[in-house]
């Protein structure tokens, strides 16, 4: 019992270091069928002031327009899909988290599956370095 509390006490004691060193995490801003910022940072604030200012720029709106839409901490294997409904509006879903590219791969294969959407596909997708 005695070896078992030590081990979680030292899986707590490893999880708040990674955490505070902090593996890449992703932040994604959106003003939908206008722009979108994505960013990699090992911290949530500094990724999603980085991810606004992104999608700022290639809106042309304003920081109250540009919406967070996501942070993933560790960001690992993440993809960003676009999609395209059959009645034209376009977006993007960035997902996360992911253990490889295999398993990534087919989170965006079943999101993809679908009959209201004409267009569909991973158009950027990031291993756990950011890469």
């Amino acid at each position: 019992m005695m070896r078992l509390m030590l081990s979680v006490a030292f899986a707590f004691t490893l999880s708040v270091a990674v955490a505070q060193d902090g593996p890449a995490g992703i932040a994604v801003v959106q003003a939908p069928e206008a722009g979108l910022g994505i960013c990699n940072a090992s911290d949530m604030e500094s990724g999603l002031d980085c991810a606004r200012m992104e999608c700022i720029e290639q809106s042309g709106l304003t920081e109250n327009e540009c919406v967070v839409d996501l942070w993933c901490q560790p960001a690992l294997w993440s993809a960003d899909i676009f999609m395209q409904h059959t009645e034209g509006p376009h977006w993007h879903q960035v997902i996360c988290g992911w253990q490889d590219r295999e398993h990534l791969e087919a989170a965006v294969a079943l999101r993809c599956d679908s009959d209201y959407l004409i267009e569909c596909s991973a158009v950027r997708i990031w291993d756990p370095e950011g890469n």
